[in-house]
């Protein structure tokens, strides 16, 4: 992998996962009429995120160490909330403070590399 491809997954995924975030917090507060568009980006940001950091993770490290499994967890986690804030809004804070607290374990994850 090139170091023009590799910037180029890396700024996609960052803004990707926070288009992600974004979108959750959007559903939690936003009307329901906007459900159709949010759920199309949040979807959209979802699946460059998952695509970006698989190749990323394929060509930096040959699919070894098991922080990354992790991060799939949490992208798997981000991805229902959009959803399930629409669907549940008395919920709201709870797919917030979720998803902040899956962002962060997250971005432990990428920088820390524990296991």
């Amino acid at each position: 992998m090139n170091i023009h491809e590799l910037n180029s997954l890396h700024i996609i995924h960052v803004l990707s996962a926070i288009g992600l975030v974004g979108a959750t917090f959007y559903a939690c507060a936003g009307a329901p009429e906007t459900r159709k568009k949010v759920l199309m980006w949040g979807g959209i940001a979802s699946l460059l995120v998952i695509l970006t950091g698989i190749r990323m993770w394929q060509g930096l490290y040959g699919f070894a160490g098991g922080w990354a499994i992790v991060k799939v967890v949490c992208w798997l986690g981000l991805s229902a909330f959009t959803g399930l804030a629409y669907r549940q809004r008395e919920k709201a804070s709870l797919w917030i403070n979720l998803s902040i607290v899956l962002t962060l374990v997250a971005l432990v994850m990428v920088y820390v590399r524990p296991f």
